[in-house]
């Protein structure tokens, strides 16, 4: 029975994927929460669950049709969200990667007969809980029906 208990206390050191899937989904589960409350908070009209999910100085990139560098404050970009102002927006998460207390994911957002937006984040854990530090985006048109 000793041998047994050592022997798969020493197959759980040399593996630890094992130990790592329980961590990771509690991990994923707490990153997707914050990308939650940035997906439902912008399409409920709830900037309130936008300042839990972003770090205060974050910043929002993307390219200008002109190729230019736009640089938006995110200060700016939550007081433009107005408090029960329902948006026409559906989002999905579609890819999280994290280690340790650094994760990159991708989102979509599609705005109905306008554009579909793509969406790339960097969150830190700090402090016990995610944020996310960075939004990098871009778009294409809505496809025309018919």
């Amino acid at each position: 029975m000793k041998t047994t208990c050592l022997l798969s206390f020493f197959l759980l050191l040399l593996n630890p994927s094992q130990a790592q899937t329980t961590n990771s989904k509690s991990e994923i589960e707490q990153i997707t929460e914050t990308l939650m409350l940035y997906i439902d908070g912008t399409a409920n009209g709830e900037p309130e669950k936008l300042r839990k999910a972003f770090h205060p100085n974050f910043n929002l990139y993307a390219v200008t049709d002109k190729d230019s560098l736009l640089t938006r404050s995110g200060e700016k970009y939550i007081a433009n969200v107005k408090p029960g102002e329902k948006a026409n927006r559906i989002g999905r998460i579609i890819s999280i990667d994290f280690e340790k207390d650094a994760a990159t994911s991708k989102a979509e957002i599609v705005v109905p007969n306008f554009r579909i937006f793509t969406d790339y984040f960097l969150l830190l854990k700090y402090e016990g809980s995610w944020k996310i530090v960075h939004k990098s985006y871009t778009w294409r048109p809505y496809p025309k029906q018919g």
